[in-house]
């Protein structure tokens, strides 16, 4: 079970952070003040923190790079509002993510499950350079694995190289052609209809849409795109 610290002036925030990641069985230290989240970093071992940027005594900024003194934990930032200067000065003292209030519990579970598993868990099997994250979608080059919104996707070899090269080519416009000749080796012949067969069986995977996919993009005479 992580341990994750939550601090916030605001106690009906807190607690509403305190209930969303119990819920996601974390385990939770929870402050209304920085003084006492500080003596907890200081005394106890945790996994991560959440941080108000906004608090009458030490601001979470300070508390920020208090933390990156001593630990590497991931640091999310709580903030009412999120703007450019906000956002690099935090970047700037060692915060991961931030997220905006108000906000959802689920996007909260989630942020904080997607920062721990890149710590914890990708770090462990191979380098971040070996690590793909687009969105809820998160490939590791290293172990073959796949997860989606936290949850580990079970995709056949091809399946993953496939996703890996559209992940690799992130915006990019990958004709079937590309494709087959990048994953399968081959040459491609234009009756060839194993892409298309693969593409959809990966989308059903990944529970795509068949007339709407969000992720694995069709453009019409040309081929597919992860955006």
């Amino acid at each position: 079970m992580y341990n994750i610290l939550v601090l916030d002036d605001e106690k009906e925030i807190a607690d509403l952070v305190e209930l969303s990641l119990k819920d996601a069985n974390f385990n939770i230290y929870k402050f209304t003040n920085s003084q006492d989240a500080i003596n907890c970093i200081n005394s106890t071992s945790l996994d991560m923190a959440i941080l108000d940027v906004m608090l009458p005594d030490i601001d979470g900024f300070s508390i920020c790079k208090k933390i990156r003194e001593k630990y590497n934990f991931p640091i999310l930032m709580l903030t009412a509002k999120v703007d450019d200067v906000s956002k690099i000065k935090g970047l700037s003292v060692g915060a991961d993510d931030y997220i905006t209030k108000p906000f959802n519990p689920l996007e909260l579970q989630a942020r904080v499950k997607s920062a721990l598993r890149r710590f914890y868990e990708y770090n462990n099997s191979g380098s971040k350079n070996e690590i793909i994250e687009i969105g809820a979608l998160a490939i590791n080059e290293s172990n073959h694995k796949c997860f989606l919104y936290d949850e580990e996707i079970d995709l056949t070899p091809i399946e993953f190289s496939i996703l890996l090269y559209l992940c690799k080519n992130k915006g990019k416009v990958v004709s079937s052609e590309e494709l087959f000749e990048n994953v399968w080796k081959e040459k491609y012949l234009d009756c060839n209809n194993t892409v298309m067969v693969h593409i959809k069986r990966l989308r059903e995977k990944l529970h795509e849409k068949p007339k709407n996919p969000k992720i694995i993009k069709t453009v019409w005479g040309i081929g597919y795109e992860i955006e």
